[in-house]
């Protein structure tokens, strides 16, 4: 059994089995097809110590994220206002001005950076994959392609001065070394600097029963307790915590040297919160995956109920969270005709595990399947909205989550 990845403790129980899974993020080429695809198992473990979510099995990050990533934080016009939002607080909050520096870890194409750069400071990004680096840096956004480290840490120390803020979006999740990313994070913060982390809430995802949000990329599911318990090991204390729809329900955390600033009430608040509803819990959690296998079976029943009745069904949208559930519900081309994208970088690909096709948006007024699978559930509204034209023609969507049902 492996020991907490925060609090080094080895009482840990397992309680969530999604079986054996290829990265969600690794779409295929057609010449991949007839490759040996490697899927590694997603199985979900609860610490009794600090009440850390965490996954069993680590996918090397080189394996996830080095060679040919697919995913861009920018194609949707929620995310944008997002950042957007985030940018300008933050400036104002903490007075950010043309001498102060801004770094963004895991910043992908660099839309989080493009809406601090608006607000006036310096920027850098700093992110592993080396076809998304590209698209940051031709966005004028430098980064630097590098995994974020205390090697990474004291070459921008040495080349840019202390960061005023470090944020880390959708990313410390990713990361399996927590005491290392804190070190290099305090090594690279001025005394009075501040880091704004941001993530999906553990507690969110257990409410709603997000469990596609659970694939290899994502090794912790966060909440505050166990945050607020590891920050205190290095002199650091949460000092605010902001919720936000974003992902079906994240939360944004800022952290400063323990003292720094005052601590918000609701930070007391949240930890009272998580406590009533004992989301950490074993019967809490038992309960929890009793219902995500309820939904697998509802979701096939009525899906193959469709096809009983002949009518064609397409899935709209590829993002990690929709391998998830179309691995895990063993759904395949016997089920979808083609997955649709708006993204580039997987239109012409494969999804993986299940072999799906991935065609353009357009294909779905091109073909008129019956019938929609909204993988990326959490932007149903806009992406709705954006096929107008498709219900217009009689076309009806399928939302998976929290039950399916059709719109």
């Amino acid at each position: 059994m492996p020991s907490c990845r925060m609090c080094k403790g080895t009482d840990l129980s397992q309680f969530l089995d999604l079986g054996f899974t290829p990265p969600a993020d690794h779409f295929l080429r057609k010449e991949q097809l007839n490759e040996p695809e490697v899927s590694y198992p997603l199985r979900v473990l609860v610490c009794a110590d600090c009440g850390l979510v965490q996954l069993s099995h680590v996918v090397s990050p080189e394996i996830l994220y080095r060679h040919d990533y697919p995913y861009e934080s920018s194609i949707t016009r929620t995310g944008h206002l997002h950042w957007n939002e985030f940018a300008r607080s933050s400036a104002e909050r903490f007075g950010l001005g043309p001498d102060d520096l801004v770094v963004d870890i895991g910043s992908n194409v660099g839309v989080l950076l493009e809406a601090f750069k608006a607000q006036g400071p310096r920027v850098l990004g700093v992110d592993p994959a080396s076809n998304i680096v590209r698209i940051a840096e031709k966005r004028g956004v430098e980064t630097l392609c590098e995994f974020f480290s205390m090697d990474a840490a004291r070459h921008i120390l040495s080349k840019h001065g202390p960061a005023d803020l470090i944020t880390g979006t959708n990313v410390v999740a990713h990361i399996d070394d927590f005491d290392g990313l804190v070190r290099a994070v305090t090594t690279l913060l001025k005394p009075r600097g501040v880091f704004v982390l941001e993530a999906p809430y553990f507690v969110n995802l257990v409410k709603s029963l997000e469990y596609d949000t659970i694939y290899h990329e994502h090794l912790s599911y966060l909440s505050v307790r166990p945050l607020a318990r590891f920050f205190e090991r290095f002199d650091l204390e949460i000092f605010d915590v902001q919720q936000r729809d974003i992902h079906g329900g994240s939360f944004r955390v800022f952290v400063a040297a323990a003292g720094t600033f005052p601590a918000a009430p609701v930070v007391g608040e949240m930890l009272r919160q998580e406590e009533s509803l004992g989301i950490t819990s074993l019967p809490v959690l038992n309960k929890f995956a009793r219902a995500v296998e309820r939904n697998r079976q509802d979701l096939l029943w009525l899906l193959r109920s469709l096809k009983h009745e002949n009518k064609r069904i397409a899935g709209v949208s590829a993002p990690a969270k929709g391998m998830t559930l179309l691995n895990y519900a063993g759904i395949g081309l016997e089920t979808l005709d083609f997955v649709t994208e708006k993204s580039a970088l997987k239109i012409g690909r494969y999804t993986p595990g299940r072999h799906i096709p991935v065609r353009p948006d357009d294909a779905l007024l091109e073909e008129m399947p019956e019938y929609a699978l909204l993988l990326a559930w959490n932007f149903a509204d806009e992406i709705m909205d954006n096929l107008a034209e498709y219900r217009s023609r009689g076309g009806k969507f399928i939302i998976p989550i929290p039950e399916p049902r059709i719109v």
